[in-house]
């Protein structure tokens, strides 16, 4: 890395990294960076004076296995995620729509904690302990303080990043910059970067005081108990109907974080912007919530809505050293809560190309390259959501969605990212037939599963009224604490062509139960993609026939 400070006046500021934004993205990638290279000049300009607020306004309290990996282990932050946040017991599913008795409701969940942990992170909390701590590894966090203008080099010409703070306007000189400003998008905006795309769906969100838990709704002692330990207010919760989810968070601040997410055709955001509307629109879909957040002890502390929330980019590594991570960059769904992983995947291919660039490595093809698999990861993900969310109230289709949604992220993404070869180039070379299958398997399995939803809604439904224990399937088990493993390359590929057979099996599982519920339905070339794979011995069958309420 060349880092010619001959030019910087006096009076203005240099780094050799300048991170526009100090939320989730920007400090843990200033961390990452001083941790991997503690004498890199990394400076970190955020709009927000520190320390914020805990239960701070923001989307993204519950990290799953890619993200709760990055922030324990490549970041070291364990300690605090143990003392200061809440363990996760997993995800849960009440499919709920218009219930006043969620005992007698169809709950998808686990029994027990899974092996690879994730916490619920209070995002107020955890950003001022990042703030410190980064402040702690040298990072020069400039908080309270605005972007006023970014102009950017070409070639080996630094960057000019323009800061106001506290009435002083000065010039920050830098070799890298990073776009870690959120849905502000300085660099998307300024280089015309935005891109949507076509997931139409809208959210309300706000906090208040006080532990929701759904063991409240119950006095029946036998529900009370199907979970060890009895926390079910730990999980993320989803009380799901057609079109829509509304999520319960619980923050370590004490409070609790609530969202209505919903399809915008289905559920159009004027019924539910204000938080007037959204009661009123709890009383209707989500009685027993609305009742319980009617109490005096949950005050309210904040409401916020999104209109088409979810959108891509046209770029987002660049050869001439910038870079845009976290909301700047792209932004899924919250659902199965990608957002901390696709910041993890993000600042691992920032700190890579980096690394490159402090030896004098020409970036320009890591960086096009970078960018194709990280859309490739997006890409793939939004197809778990897309056109999707009619399903979200089908308590027979829509577990079986989950687990395969589960399985397909813990095969391939998860356990490439614990494995730390999202930069092995060799490795991904090898594993480019297995993700190829994965990937049509998946295309596949999608459309099936909606049409599948369609026409059991024709139909007038399927209820049902059990727990469906996912803890109880083996080797669902077994690929969450398989995450964990380390692997030489050679068992890491067989791990992955094993992980992709499972994914094979299922998908021919789903297919002939699909078939036995409606016998015409189309396979969607999914008989082909998953020929010769035993749906023999059902695997599913170990949730689907336990707990019966």
């Amino acid at each position: 890395m060349k880092s010619d400070t001959a030019h910087v006046p006096d009076s203005d500021l240099h780094a050799d990294v300048a991170i526009l934004g100090g939320g989730l993205a920007g400090l843990t990638l200033a961390i990452q960076l001083r941790q991997r290279h503690p004498g890199l000049a990394v400076t970190v300009v955020e709009r927000r004076q520190h320390p914020v607020r805990e239960a701070a306004h923001k989307v993204g309290e519950s990290s799953v296995e890619i993200g709760a990996h990055y922030f324990a282990k490549v970041l070291g932050l364990q300690a605090h995620l143990d003392s200061e946040q809440i363990r996760k017991f997993g995800f849960r599913f009440f499919f709920s729509e218009g219930s006043h008795a969620i005992d007698r409701c169809t709950e998808l969940g686990v029994s027990q904690l899974m092996p690879t942990p994730s916490w619920q992170i209070d995002r107020g909390r955890f950003e001022n302990f990042l703030g410190a701590h980064a402040r702690a590894l040298g990072v020069c966090f400039e908080d309270g303080a605005v972007v006023r203008g970014i102009e950017l080099g070409t070639g080996d010409a630094m960057h000019a990043i323009r800061v106001e703070r506290a009435g002083e306007s000065r010039t920050l000189h830098c070799r890298w910059v990073v776009d870690a400003s959120g849905r502000a998008g300085l660099l998307k905006r300024k280089l015309d970067l935005a891109m949507a795309n076509a997931h139409d769906v809208n959210a309300v969100w706000w906090r208040v005081d006080g532990i929701v838990d759904p063991n409240d709704w119950s006095h029946d002692a036998q529900w009370l108990q199907r979970c060890d330990p009895p926390d079910r207010w730990r999980s993320t919760n989803h009380m799901c109907g057609p079109g829509y989810w509304f999520w319960l968070i619980p923050l370590s601040s004490g409070a609790h974080s609530l969202g209505i997410v919903c399809d915008a055709k289905q559920h159009p955001l004027e019924t539910m912007n204000t938080h007037a509307k959204a009661m009123d629109w709890l009383r209707e879909h989500q009685p027993q919530v609305a009742q319980t957040l009617d109490r005096e002890a949950h005050g309210l502390q904040d409401f916020l809505f999104l209109r088409n929330f979810s959108y891509s980019a046209k770029q987002v590594f660049s050869r001439e050293r910038w870079a845009l991570t976290g909301e700047a960059g792209v932004f899924l769904d919250p659902f199965y809560s990608p957002g901390s992983d696709f910041i993890a995947i993000s600042n691992t291919y920032i700190c890579d190309l980096i690394d490159k660039d402090l030896t004098g490595t020409d970036i320009a093809p890591y960086a096009e390259l970078y960018q194709q698999l990280y859309f490739s990861f997006y890409e793939n993900t939004l197809t778990l959501y897309q056109d999707q969310y009619a399903l979200f109230g089908d308590p027979q289709v829509m577990p079986i969605k989950v687990i395969w949604d589960y399985t397909y992220y813990w095969a391939l993404l998860a356990p490439l990212f614990f494995a730390n070869r999202l930069t092995d180039l060799s490795t991904l070379g090898r594993l480019r037939p297995s993700f190829n299958d994965a990937r049509a398997l998946n295309l596949a399995v999608q459309p099936l599963l909606r049409e599948w939803g369609e026409r059991n809604a024709k139909n007038g439904g399927s209820p049902e009224s059990r727990l469906l224990d996912q803890f109880q399937i083996e080797w669902f088990r077994e690929m969450n604490r398989a995450l964990g493993d380390e692997l030489d390359t050679e068992a890491f590929v067989q791990r992955i062509a094993d992980n992709v057979a499972r994914m094979r099996k299922l998908a021919a599982e789903l297919l002939e139960r699909a078939r036995a519920a409606h016998p015409s339905i189309d396979d969607h070339g999914l008989a082909a993609l998953s020929a010769g794979a035993d749906a023999t011995g059902s695997s599913l069958d170990a949730i689907w026939y336990a707990h019966a309420a």
